[in-house]
């Protein structure tokens, strides 16, 4: 990896960030200024320390790149095996998904009269795509790897510490409900100012 390029990246996304909610944006500012400052960061593939990366056998993997202090945001990055997928979620926060490396697959999920999920449009995110979801317009769906042999992976940043907060999976058929808090893959975070 070429330091000169790498070096500094993700501070610089998490400081204009920091900033940017400082000014207590509307969350249509988020997604018009913030998503601009994600894709900039995931314009070039080259900055992701390696041991962020790294595919689990069976599921993915949720790793966190920075937690604001104050909780107003998280970072993380989602690695995906071939076949891997979430099942049906929310996240009860504001949330941009910009894909850094391979290809994803996200399909919104709509509860009907009698309390199944069906689902919706897929959408498939290319490198350097970024989609949201809000509980104030769209929070519920299914996210996977779409590509099927080889890791995608995708820089997720929400309005909350995302490993601690309380959501929901939901059963596809019944409807039924079920609390979950995510947690991270990892116990340790990179250190933003000395990128290795």
């Amino acid at each position: 990896m070429d330091q000169t390029m790498s070096d500094g990246k993700l501070l610089t996304f998490v400081k204009e960030l920091s900033l940017l909610l400082e000014q207590k944006p509307s969350e249509a500012v988020i997604f018009t200024k913030g998503k601009k400052l994600l894709e900039n960061l995931i314009a070039v593939d080259d900055w992701l320390p390696e041991e962020f990366t790294k595919p689990h056998p069976q599921y993915y993997q949720q790793y966190l790149l920075y937690a604001d202090p104050l909780d107003r945001f998280s970072v993380v990055s989602f690695v995906w095996g071939p076949g891997q997928k979430t099942p049906i979620h929310n996240h009860t926060v504001w949330g941009m998904v910009g894909q850094l490396r391979g290809q994803e697959k996200g399909t919104p999920y709509y509860r009907q009269a009698n309390g199944e999920f069906k689902p919706g449009e897929s959408c498939v995110s290319p490198p350097g795509h970024v989609d949201t979801v809000s509980p104030a317009t769209h929070d519920i769906h299914v996210v996977e790897n779409n590509m099927s042999d080889q890791t995608s992976i995708s820089i997720h940043v929400y309005g909350g510490n995302i490993g601690r907060i309380h959501r929901s999976v939901f059963d596809p058929v019944t409807g039924a409900e079920k609390s979950f808090v995510s947690g991270y893959a990892n116990s340790v975070i990179p250190n933003l100012w000395n990128p290795a």
